[in-house]
């Protein structure tokens, strides 16, 4: 069931690059009302709509559950790469972590929208020969067994970054230039940052027929005229 009135939205992994965007698109957006984000370390950006709680242990958020009560979306940015990490490791700071915040949120916000960011490639199966789409695709599947009104998993591409943002990963400040030709020669190989941040602010308003939201769902609900 989709959000009635305005969102007000949590936000995590603000400090990179995929949660920055979205950050910078809620902020822009006049469907959110509010965001709080839940950082390790201060973002340093100010905004008349903007809380930012630090907090260092994710896997233990006691200390802060009474802050997170009365939102109404949580869009779920933290993540890191799997390049050199084995897989109870990664599991941990993945699968651990996600459904640790994922469900006290669920707890404290039954109403809510969660999106969750996976990625292009994730196995829903669990059962792959990739360890990190396996990993992925358990979180993907687990965070929507959740009492949320609503659970999305979000498996972008490359993604082009918003104008403006700071924490972009050397791969994206060095080859977003090449975003036109991938779109010229595989339109489904990825998106911009705007359209993540706007197709997730539309699923909570609208909903959508899919709860995987594979990189041409994002580019259609990217669009801030669907309804």
């Amino acid at each position: 069931m989709a959000v009635e009135g305005k969102i007000r939205a949590i936000i995590t992994g603000t400090t990179g690059m995929v949660g920055e965007g979205v950050l910078l698109e809620c902020l822009e957006s006049p469907d959110v009302e509010s965001v709080l984000i839940i950082n390790r370390k201060p973002l340093g950006i100010s905004h008349p709509k903007l809380r930012e709680i630090i907090h260092t242990d994710f896997y233990d958020l006691s200390a802060i559950e009474g802050q997170l009560g009365g939102y109404n979306a949580c869009y779920f940015c933290l993540g890191v790469s799997s390049v050199g990490m084995k897989e109870p490791g990664y599991r941990r700071v993945t699968y651990d972590l996600t459904m640790h915040v994922a469900g006290t949120l669920s707890r404290l916000n039954p109403g809510m929208t969660f999106c969750y960011v996976s990625g292009a490639g994730t196995d829903s199966s669990e059962k792959g020969s990739v360890m990190w789409a396996r990993v992925k695709g358990k979180t993907e599947n687990d965070v929507a067994k959740l009492p949320f009104d609503q659970a999305f998993a979000f498996r972008p591409g490359f993604l082009k970054a918003t104008e403006g943002q700071k924490n972009l990963l050397s791969l994206y400040k060095y080859l977003g230039w090449l975003y036109p030709v991938l779109k010229a020669v595989y339109p489904n190989g990825g998106s911009t940052l705007k359209q993540l941040g706007a197709a997730m602010i539309n699923v909570t308003k609208y909903g959508y027929d899919k709860q995987v939201i594979e990189v041409k769902d994002i580019v259609l609900l990217g669009d801030r005229q669907y309804v």
